[in-house]
């Protein structure tokens, strides 16, 4: 577990991207959530009750427990359009770090703040975590690549192009004029992918604005099919997070990576069904993200399993996982 807990802070410490999705578990006769995170080097993955925003900021601390009010807290807060005075308030109390969630709750109740207005508690909750998130030095330029699920929603987001296609996908025109439309549409977007794709082969400023400018002429077009329209509107506001691959071309555009990476855990699920105690559900966890792990730095799994065992001669020996995600190129 300690190494498993390693792995996930070197690559959020280092990774310049991460992906992330989630998948329906089962413990204890319970319903719950399977989080997957990773990036080309590693993947962990982490099953719990929920799958809100907070316990995604959670995860990102990689095993820290603590609050912290800083410039990110601040900001993530502004973000949020948390009222002006309750910002003041919490910048101008003295203490800043909170080292477990009932010490936060208590300086909530001290402030004081109204700690039965849910939302609010939730929103500086959440700030509070990706303040903390900071103050270890991770996720300090990571971009989250996702599906568009809301709790993966923070800084540095940028948005699955096949998701957002599969938007358009779902359409069901009435007529074949509609049909038409829909089709012609994207096609269109499915070029700008494949053009996105070459792009960060090797990016240039002239093609980068051609590119964006792209964008705007697809998703600000009107066709007269009322549905189809709404969801160019929709897309088109997202632009910041679709087209973040112009402004780091290293990120993926696409999070099949992540969707790859959790068929693992569906199979399990599918084979052995849920868990049952907690000792359980880590085992699986952490051997399934350190299986992955190996496998994306090239380590066979069963020579790291000997290793660790105490199995393997000296010239068989695996080093530190976190210390080769750390080294190897993203």
């Amino acid at each position: 577990m300690a190494e498993d807990r390693a792995v996930l802070r070197s690559g959020l410490a280092t990774a310049p991207f991460i992906s992330v999705d989630d998948t329906g578990a089962r413990h204890a006769r319970r319903d719950g959530i399977t989080t997957q995170i990773g990036s080309a080097r590693f993947t962990v993955f982490r099953t719990g009750r929920s799958k809100s925003r907070l316990n995604f900021l959670s995860l990102l601390q990689a095993g820290g427990e603590d609050y912290v009010i800083n410039d990110a807290a601040l900001e993530y807060m502004r973000r949020r359009k948390v009222a002006p005075e309750v910002v003041a308030r919490l910048a101008g109390h003295p203490q800043t770090l909170f080292k477990s969630q009932m010490a936060w709750y208590d300086h909530l109740v001290r402030l004081p703040l109204d700690v039965f207005d849910r939302t609010l508690v939730r929103e500086v909750s959440e700030a509070a975590l990706w303040g903390a998130v900071h103050h270890h030095g991770l996720m300090e330029n990571t971009v989250v690549v996702s599906d568009d699920a809301g709790q993966f929603r923070i800084a540095n987001h940028a948005l699955c192009w096949v998701h957002a296609e599969r938007l358009l996908q779902k359409l069901m025109p009435k007529v074949p004029q509609q049909a038409k439309k829909l089709e012609r549409i994207r096609d269109q977007v499915w070029a700008l992918y494949r053009d996105l794709k070459h792009w960060k082969l090797t990016p240039t400023e002239a093609e980068r604005l051609i590119l964006a400018k792209r964008f705007d002429d697809i998703f600000g077009q009107r066709s007269g099919y009322k549905d189809l329209d709404q969801l160019l509107v929709r897309l088109h506001r997202r632009k910041n997070e679709l087209l973040m691959v112009l402004e780091r071309p290293e990120i993926p555009l696409h999070t099949n990576a992540s969707e790859n990476d959790l068929r693992a855990c569906v199979t399990k699920r599918r084979i052995s069904g849920g868990t049952m105690s907690a000792d359980g559900r880590e085992a699986r966890d952490v051997m399934l993200g350190l299986m992955k792990t190996c496998r994306k730095l090239g380590i066979s799994f069963f020579a790291y399993l000997g290793d660790r065992l105490g199995l393997n001669g000296p010239e068989e020996r695996v080093p530190f996982l976190p210390e080769l995600v750390v080294v190897r190129p993203a």
